[in-house]
């Protein structure tokens, strides 16, 4: 067996301990000598001999000094994160949403552009190109520091079959091989996740799902779906479809809602909630103005309790497959009926089943899609940058 005999070198040390250094700025943020000290655990002249370094091959900065202590003022030293950065993408059929993603997990502005209402403008090379872009301008950051991206879809690809995709809100978008096409045309990795399974992501590290063993984040929305949270490791099946519960008969148990309806999706997907508040006599400009309607509305808890009950239903057969502790409602009209809803919807289940897991309405507050490629992006260029210092030190 081959030994790699440049370790325990200065030189691979060096590389170590530089590592150690950059990843400790990375996650605290700017410190001073001696706060590396104490967190990396090394003495003050390996500190300096880090810093120094560092700060040589241009992997940080003197970002000033500190004072109100004794003595002359530590310098404050901060990681260089322009160098390697990458860009979280959240679209659907009518608009392209972005924000520019650092090693840090600095919070960059996220902007929004409507897609052409015209199909045969629309271009999935064009359109993430302009993101990139529209992020880029909005952090003051240089596009060509881009190296990754993470996109999440109202659908998903399967990996096993040259990455054919799995959607119905992204017309122009080639069946097969999208995430080869963006990579040659960009010049730059590409991430592409169901936008279920980012929520998620987001609920586990800054939502309801934090510290839950299995949890699954149900979002409802113009689609319906589902992503499961098993230890800390979201399931995406074998093909990658797992969740896509909006296109499941409905059960047996929701006959009675209308003779026409087949699938989920048809009881408590976009249009269905829209016609359900419209019959409410709760109406606005779409589906979204019509749900921010609800919150006002004289009879909110009329409307809740005629939807609550349609959830739970179609949440039955998912129960009795995976068991789940936490149930959480995502989505617009998740965030909508809020901790309201969530509590009929538990009820709802108790009644009609031998289930009783706990419901919530999701806590995350702002995309949770974007969020959500947010965290596997920081992970991935913070690696990358890491990488980089070993390749130096080496």
């Amino acid at each position: 067996m081959a030994v790699n005999s440049s370790q325990g070198t200065p030189a691979w040390l060096g590389a170590v301990n530089d590592r150690t250094g950059l990843a400790m700025l990375l996650e605290h943020g700017p410190l001073t000598r001696n706060r590396i000290c104490e967190l990396a655990g090394v003495s003050k002249p390996t500190a300096s001999l880090m810093m120094t370094r560092l700060e040589q091959s241009g992997f940080i900065v003197q970002a000033g000094r500190q004072t109100g202590t004794p003595g002359p003022s530590p310098i404050i030293y901060a990681a260089r994160v322009d160098g390697a950065i990458g860009v979280a993408i959240d679209l659907d059929a009518d608009e392209i949403r972005s924000s520019v993603v650092d090693a840090a997990g600095t919070q960059h502005p996220t902007v929004s552009a409507a897609l052409s209402a015209e199909l045969s403008e629309r271009d999935p090379v064009r359109d993430v190109r302009g993101a990139i872009e529209r992020a880029c301008e909005a952090s003051g950051a240089d596009p060509a520091a881009v190296h990754k991206l993470c996109i999440g879809i109202p659908g998903y690809v399967d990996p096993r079959h040259d990455d054919e995709l799995f959607t119905e809100a992204l017309p122009k978008w080639p069946v097969t091989g999208v995430r080869e096409l963006l990579e040659a045309e960009l010049g730059v990795q590409v991430r592409i996740e169901n936008d279920v399974n980012l929520a998620a992501t987001a609920e586990r590290v800054a939502g309801a799902g934090l510290g839950r063993e299995v949890f699954v984040t149900i979002w409802l929305g113009n689609g319906v779906g589902a992503a499961f949270d098993i230890n800390g490791s979201l399931h995406r099946g074998a093909f990658g479809g797992a969740g896509e519960i909006g296109f499941t008969p409905i059960p047996h148990a929701a006959s009675h809602y209308g003779d026409s309806l087949r699938e989920v999706q048809d009881l408590i997907g976009g249009r269905a909630v829209l016609a359900l508040l419209n019959g409410h006599g709760i109406s606005g400009d779409g589906f979204a103005a019509t749900l921010a309607a609800l919150d006002s509305a004289p009879n909110r808890r009329s409307v809740l309790e005629d939807l609550a009950p349609r959830i739970a239903i179609c949440l039955t057969p998912l129960l009795s497959v995976l068991d789940p502790e936490l149930i959480v409602l995502s989505g617009p009209t998740g965030s909508a009926g809020g901790a309201d809803m969530a509590e009929l919807v538990a009820e709802h289940i108790r009644t009609m089943s031998r289930w009783y897991p706990e419901v919530v309405a999701t806590t995350v507050r702002d995309n949770a899609v974007l969020q959500g490629a947010r965290e596997l992006l920081v992970t991935e260029v913070r690696a990358e940058l890491l990488d980089r210092v070993a390749l130096v030190g080496g």
